[in-house]
């Protein structure tokens, strides 16, 4: 981004009534550029909400970052430079380089990384933490010639790379990539020296740029997608498998189809992080099966579900596989060779990521792997990220025996020795919920989202309740499946928030969740804040059906209305011990 498009940016009015969205943005320096960048930035990623940047004082970096926690913003930015850490090393100080410093200066530096570390601790208790390492380079304080890495330099990047390592593994702390801002902003382009001296301002306006994009990036991370369809032939590996047959295709070094090899290789990790992969192929259903058979595929067959090989147009594997999943199609990349092949599925899915693979371009390919990731990357796994597969594949082989059911889906609950766990904890605040509210789409009671602080303060309200579930029945477990979440009045309950998984689809568990809370609270009445969205018709049907009309905002269900028409339910309801 180029300074006058964020100016442009920041120009347009924002919404008035909407609440603004703060970030507090800590650093020694004067913000200036870096400050206007990160608003357009956050601006762009929230249309429909005010943006508030809040920045301490000027050169009071420790300061600052003691003013986090009662600052009570939605995430505080934090960017760390080596002059921050100890004067001497940044261009506006005259303190001494002498060789017999520098001992003092690495020990300064330790104890610094510790203050460091124990006030981040604190302060993410309170909001999301996005934390920038320093990215200028050192001033030539060592004695060292500047092409060897002395003991100086050593020393204090170890003492930094090993304070990083601390802040990944804490709980609301993000910090910046400094692999990808090496590859989005040359190390050697990114000190203004003549700004820092004049002005305080450190950074070039690229680098500020690149900088404010990766944070804004952190601060609002857009959700991942589930999952990716891909071709086979020239795809997954190299050659046409009904004119070669199953020995006569490669992915390896030998054969010259390595990237083939690269690319099934990060779809088996993305396979076992959660994200789905099916497979759509013109080919012989015979002939694929032969090749799936061979012991040497990186990417197993049992990760790829479902499997569509067949002559029809490839737009209707699609669809088969998107039912399958249960999924739209815009949570869902399409990869193939064929442009031909990807224009015929984008016009029959429009809302589809659809993406060539580049087999004869190696440095392509090696750009789509990291496209990929980046496309299905998220911040942790969870349980539900390791059984999301096996429960679909589940849910298709179920299939087979409700049918000797006769249909009767009653009949096959009670059959299914189906177990519900609850759970009415607020703390540890459980990140399952978070994650199944800000991508749920079908059955979702509002579209509303929240940011991490947003919803830790929500749940910090005494009126405020949460319930979470967990589903297994004897086809194995399904994980957390829902949130509700909502407001205790006298006689009655606000509901707030109520996702639910679409793989706990037709197994009475919205019914249950209902009875639960009207036995938790004793309420008479259930208000929903609801409000239609383009995707939550699996809700408002459901909603439909227990008031007896089209839902409304404000619609509500007394508990004599509820218990009149409420369904048999047949799970074994079991309360977590935290609860």
């Amino acid at each position: 981004m180029k300074l006058l498009e964020a100016l442009e940016i920041l120009k347009k009015e924002q919404p008035e009534k909407s609440a603004p969205f703060r970030a507090f943005l800590v650093c020694g320096f004067t913000p200036l550029h870096l400050q206007t960048f990160l608003d357009a930035h956050l601006r762009l990623a929230l249309p429909g909400r005010r943006t508030e940047i809040l920045s301490g004082l000027y050169g009071d970096f420790w300061g600052n970052l003691d003013r986090v926690a009662p600052a009570g913003a939605d995430a505080a930015i934090v960017v760390l430079e080596w002059s921050d850490l100890d004067p001497r090393l940044g261009l506006r100080s005259l303190g001494s380089w002498e060789p017999a410093t520098l001992p003092e200066i690495l020990n300064g530096l330790r104890v610094k990384t510790i203050r460091f570390l124990e006030t981040a601790a604190k302060a993410s208790q309170q909001t999301v933490l996005i934390i920038s390492l320093p990215t200028l380079p050192l001033p030539p304080v060592s004695y060292s010639p500047g092409w060897q890495a002395g003991n100086f330099e050593l020393d204090g990047r170890a003492l930094l790379s090993s304070m990083a390592a601390e802040l990944g593994r804490m709980n609301n702390v993000k910090v910046v990539s400094s692999t990808r801002l090496d590859t989005l902003s040359a190390p050697a382009n990114r000190l203004d020296a003549k700004s820092e001296i004049a002005s305080g301002f450190p950074y070039k306006l690229a680098h500020a740029s690149v900088m404010a994009e990766l944070m804004s990036l952190l601060v609002l991370p857009a959700s991942p997608k589930k999952g990716l369809i891909t071709d086979l032939d020239d795809t997954l590996w190299n050659g046409i498998l009904g004119e070669v047959g199953a020995e006569g295709i490669y992915w390896d070094l030998e054969h010259n189809s390595q990237v083939h090899g690269l690319y099934q290789r990060l779809l088996r990790s993305l396979s076992e992080s959660g994200t789905l992969i099916a497979a759509a192929s013109k080919n012989d259903p015979r002939v694929v099966d032969e090749a799936f058979a061979r012991k040497d595929l990186i990417l197993p067959r049992n990760s790829i579900f479902p499997l569509e090989a067949h002559w029809g147009p490839k737009s209707e594997s699609v669809s088969r596989i998107l039912k399958a999943w249960n999924f739209g199609a815009d949570a869902v990349v399409f990869v193939d060779d064929s442009p031909m092949e990807l224009a015929e599925v984008q016009a029959a899915h429009p809302d589809i990521e659809c993406i060539l693979f580049p087999g004869d371009n190696p440095q392509a390919a090696v750009d789509l792997l990291y496209q990929l990731r980046d496309r299905f990357g998220k911040s942790a796994l969870s349980e539900e990220d390791a059984i999301r597969r096996e429960s679909l594949r589940r849910n298709r082989e179920n299939a087979a025996e409700f049918s000797s059911h006769n249909g009767n889906l009653s009949d096959f609950l009670s059959h299914a020795e189906a177990e519900l766990t609850i759970n009415f904890a607020k703390e540890p605040l459980d990140p399952r919920a978070l994650e199944l509210m800000n991508k749920t789409n079908q059955f979702n009671l509002n579209g509303k989202r929240f940011t991490q602080t947003e919803w830790q303060a929500y749940m910090k309200r005494p009126d405020t309740f949460l319930l979470t579930a967990s589903y297994r029945d004897k086809y194995g477990p399904l994980g957390k499946i829902a949130v509700l979440a909502g407001q205790r009045r006298e006689g009655k309950i606000l509901l707030d928030v109520w996702v639910m998984s679409c793989r706990a689809f037709s197994r009475q568990v919205e019914h249950r969740c209902i009875e639960e809370i009207f036995g938790r609270f004793g309420a008479g009445e259930i208000e929903f804040d609801f409000q239609a969205t383009s995707k939550n018709g699996p809700l408002q049907e459901f909603l439909g059906k227990i008031l007896g009309a089209a839902p409304s905002p404000h619609s509500k269900l007394s508990r004599e209305n509820f218990e009149a028409t409420r369904q048999e339910t047949f799970h074994r309801v079991l309360e977590a011990t935290n609860g």
